[in-house]
């Protein structure tokens, strides 16, 4: 499992150096740290890793997420996803994504997402944190 994590994790980046993605940092009861990349306007998958864990407890999340409502300050999506790791389930991340400055790379976000476990166990993880947009080139 660790070994998979690495290499899937080498691949997003080398991926992303080539085109534009954001890295995300969520600080909740169960915090994680992501990368994403856009297609087109309104599709964004991404790859996301549980924190503040040992190596053998880590997550891993993979989720497809749709942007609904955009302007120049704001983008709010959602979408569903796959968890496995120590919490297995399914996740439906729902958020707003807010970019107050002038220049927009640098941002904020706040998401509420259900996680339906495969054992019937679920629980609701709210989570807010920093992203960061690399530009076009």
């Amino acid at each position: 499992m660790k070994k998979i994590l690495l290499i899937a994790l080498f691949g997003l980046f080398s991926f992303a150096s080539f085109s534009q993605t954001t890295i995300v940092f969520h600080q909740s009861n169960l915090p994680f740290v992501g990368v994403n990349y856009q297609f087109g306007e309104r599709f964004i998958p991404e790859f996301r890793l549980g924190t503040d864990s040992y190596l053998e407890s880590m997550s891993a999340e993979l989720v497809a997420n749709y942007i609904f409502k955009k302007n120049d300050r704001f983008e709010f999506y959602g979408g569903g996803g796959l968890r496995v790791g120590s919490f297995d389930g399914i996740v439906i991340p729902v958020g707003l994504n807010i970019y107050p400055f002038e220049q927009k790379d640098f941002g904020f976000h706040i998401e509420g997402a259900p996680i339906i476990g495969f054992n019937d166990d679920s629980l609701f993880r709210g989570s807010f944190g920093l992203r960061y947009r690399f530009s076009k080139n």
